[in-house]
């Protein structure tokens, strides 16, 4: 019963990083949980500048080879946060994770606490300071804009002005 709690946190995680995830950088392409919670866990992105992971085991567990299909490259190793002791018994906690079939390798509970939830927050600030900078700079822009379509708006009418004062100044003399 613990693993279905898990498992829904993992998928709520899952969504909220895919509803709010932004466009990746080429070569730092992954999807991740970024929420440090307690009891979260699953798949987590590695790169971007990020120390190299503390691993559990030092190969790669796989429960189910994946086929081999020529022309077709071997699917890529999977790095997961998992509660202790999964890692002991991957082949009955694989299905949670959809990873029965690739090559995992397990983080350490240190290292996902002490190194990757920190570098991701730091750069999840980074990048709310820079939509924050990106949105001002859009407002700024609008009133800019704005201002520009009003003073055009003006001048439009002031023209206008001048030419009816001119249509009466020359109906005037037509008069005279």
């Amino acid at each position: 019963m613990q693993h279905k709690a898990v498992l829904a946190k993992v998928v709520i995680a899952g969504l909220i990083a895919v509803g709010s995830a932004t466009t990746a950088l080429a070569g730092d392409v992954g999807v991740a949980v970024n929420i440090n919670a307690p009891g979260l866990y699953g798949q987590i992105s590695i790169g971007g500048g990020l120390p190299e992971p503390e691993l559990l085991l030092p190969r790669p567990t796989i429960v189910v080879p994946a086929r081999v299909v020529v022309g077709v490259p071997p699917p890529e190793p999977l790095y997961l946060h998992v509660p202790p002791g999964h890692e002991r018994h991957w082949a009955r906690h694989c299905r949670e994770y959809n990873a029965c079939d690739r090559p995992v390798y397990f983080v350490s509970e240190r290292w996902y606490h002490d190194v990757y939830t920190p570098h991701h927050m730091h750069h999840e600030e980074e990048r709310r300071d820079f939509e924050h900078r990106h949105d001002d700079e859009r407002e700024r822009h609008m009133e800019r804009e704005h201002e520009h379509e009003h003073d055009h708006d003006r001048d439009h009418d002031h023209d206008h002005d001048h030419d009816r004062d001119h249509d009466r100044d020359h109906d005037r003399d037509r008069d005279h």
